[in-house]
């Protein structure tokens, strides 16, 4: 048989079965290397890191949308809650105490005669507020106690744990009871003082516990090793690294301080008149519950669904930042 003539443009490839296949020398090139991967893999990604994961997944969970929406418009009457109610919330007119839904007054009115709706638009502020403010003291001040002492360790680490067992040993509306109920004070202070003074313990542990988790792995490790001093360790390497769990529990506690907050102005020793507050309107309310229903239908509705969004929000936040549910 004649020798074939070698043409240096063309390469043979051997197939499976034997048979030989023609490709053009480009095109095994092409299946040798692909563009953009080392060893024809395909384009390489950047790495994602866990903050970008989690917030992909939030976007498609229909939770974490529809409490996200819930919350935002809260927020947005506590700032201005002109915009949905124009009337005052301490204006009451006797002669229309305890009567039912009217043209303009959907909610009806209370035991003195005050516009419910407008009381409850502006009860969201008080709520929200406090709920806020005592969820950010105490996501702060437990953070930082309990990620020093998880970091040191040593005779800082038992103080904090005996010190957070006496805490724990405190009831909550026990606690209120007596603590706030020498304080005249009208202002939401006391209230935001107390619930920190209650709820760090609890966000202590957990930052105590991820901080000790997160200074055990190999890149904290490795950069002690290099001369990293402690401040650059715990802010550069171990906080981003230990506060999830701290923000998963502090939106949940959201909700339970808001909660909180109404209990206690029910039992008396919360807020006080005239600050409007939800809490403040279910305790005049509680009287009247069948003669008008009215008086406590709404603001105890206006208080559930406010608590059941920052849990539902807590719960896709937790989800979200949950590794093992990756």
């Amino acid at each position: 048989m004649p020798e074939q003539p070698f043409e240096p443009d063309r390469a043979i490839a051997g197939t499976g079965m034997g048979g030989a296949m023609d490709l053009a020398t480009s095109e095994a090139e092409t299946l040798e290397k692909t563009p953009g991967g080392p060893e024809g893999t395909g384009p390489q990604e950047k790495p994602r890191s866990l903050w970008s994961d989690a917030w992909r997944d939030l976007r498609r969970n229909p939770v974490f949308i529809i409490s996200a929406l819930v919350i935002l418009f809260l927020v947005v009457i506590s700032l201005w809650p002109s915009l949905i109610a124009s009337g005052n919330p301490l204006k009451c007119n006797l002669a229309k105490a305890q009567e039912g839904s009217q043209p303009g007054h959907p909610f009806g009115y209370d035991g003195q005669g005050c516009d419910v709706y407008t009381r409850t638009v502006y009860g969201t502020r008080t709520s929200v507020t406090v709920g806020v403010l005592a969820t950010l003291g105490v996501a702060i001040f437990g953070s930082v106690l309990g990620g020093l002492a998880g970091f040191f360790g040593g005779i800082w680490d038992s103080i904090l744990s005996r010190l957070t067992d006496i805490f724990f040993a405190i009831p909550v509306v026990l606690g209120g009871l007596v603590l706030l109920s020498v304080v005249t004070s009208n202002t939401v202070w006391p209230v935001i003082g107390f619930m920190v003074l209650l709820g760090w313990p609890q966000i202590s542990r957990i930052a105590r516990g991820s901080v000790i988790t997160a200074k055990q792995n190999d890149y904290v490790q490795a950069a002690r090793a290099l001369g990293a001093s402690n401040s650059r360790l715990l802010l550069r390497h171990i906080t981003p690294n230990a506060v999830a769990p701290v923000i998963v529990v502090a939106t949940i506690a959201l909700g339970t301080y808001i909660s909180l907050e109404a209990t206690l102005s029910y039992l008396g020793v919360g807020l006080k008149p005239p600050t409007v507050s939800w809490g403040i309107d279910i305790s005049s309310a509680s009287a009247y519950i069948r003669n008008a229903p009215h008086m406590l239908l709404w603001p105890a509705g206006a208080l559930a669904i406010t608590v059941l969004a920052f849990i539902m929000l807590g719960d896709a936040v937790r989800d979200a930042l949950d590794p093992k549910l990756r």
